[in-house]
């Protein structure tokens, strides 16, 4: 029996430039945060086996040269692949957030599949705007999904940051086996609307910055421990941070998006 805080790898090198806030929120939830270069795990001079957690922040690694989280992808897939699967049927829990979603989704994880066999079914293409979305969109989530990342919530306000968030995928009936699966849990909602409010139908632009098939901001692998979303909950840590604080009339303290790493953190320390 281990003893101690979780310990989480935030992934860091090649454009990835997210790392620090990561490190931070996982920090503040209780957890013990180490940036680590990804050529330090393939090259084995550090172990992913050592950690109980592993995040892979937002930013721009490689460039998006052949499309956002394509080469950071092949890098994980070719490079870290028994690692990355021996961690994941160790039973720990991993996030994506915005390229590092992308990352997760080109190199097969997510939404990925019992056996982890990191086949690619999906993928993150351009926004229909046209162009780099950088606002705040509300997210509801689904209560019945196995994800161990969103226990307990249902909505929550977060900003988005990206070029290439439209969520689709070449085989639709793989929509339908997710969704009943409980893996596509989390979606843009209008957040004028009554919860539940989840629809299949793509919503406006941009209360749907992205147009994402079936309003998908985020999904989970087939055991709820792999999680990847294209909004940054790291960047609603505190409610100074909300995007309407000035007009609410709150008591400060921490930000809706905590409740995530919090989850992670509590499942982890319960394994240890």
């Amino acid at each position: 029996m281990m003893t101690g805080n979780p310990r989480v790898a935030v992934i860091s090198g090649f454009g990835i430039n997210c790392e620090l806030e990561t490190m931070a929120v996982f920090e503040m939830a209780g957890a013990t945060a180490d940036r680590v270069h990804v050529n330090r795990l393939v090259s084995g001079e550090v172990n992913l086996e050592d950690y109980q957690i592993m995040a892979v922040p937002g930013g721009f690694s490689f460039g998006d040269h052949l499309g956002s989280g394509r080469l950071m992808g092949n890098r994980f897939r070719f490079g870290l692949r028994e690692q990355i699967s021996d961690f994941v049927r160790a039973g720990k829990p991993v996030i994506g957030i915005c390229n590092g979603f992308q990352v997760l989704v080109k190199m097969g994880l997510l939404p990925g599949d019992d056996e982890v066999s990191l086949t690619q079914t999906a993928s993150l293409a351009l926004n229909d705007s046209g162009h780099y979305e950088n606002r705040w969109a509300t997210l509801e989530f689904d209560t019945n999904s196995p994800c161990i990342w969103t226990r307990g919530l249902s909505r929550m306000r977060v900003p988005v940051r990206h070029g290439e968030g439209k969520f689709v995928t070449d085989d639709r009936a793989l929509l339908d086996r997710w969704a009943e699966s409980g893996q596509l849990v989390a979606r843009y909602v209008d957040p004028s609307s009554e919860y539940p409010g989840a629809s299949d139908e793509v919503l406006s632009y941009p209360v749907s910055p992205n147009q994402s098939w079936r309003n998908i901001a985020g999904v989970c692998d087939p055991s709820g421990l792999v999680f990847g979303l294209m909004p940054h909950p790291e960047a609603n840590h505190s409610t100074w941070l909300g995007a309407t604080w000035t007009r609410e009339d709150t008591e400060h303290g921490e930000g809706e998006g905590m409740a995530i790493f919090h989850n992670a953190v509590e499942y982890a320390a319960s394994r240890m």
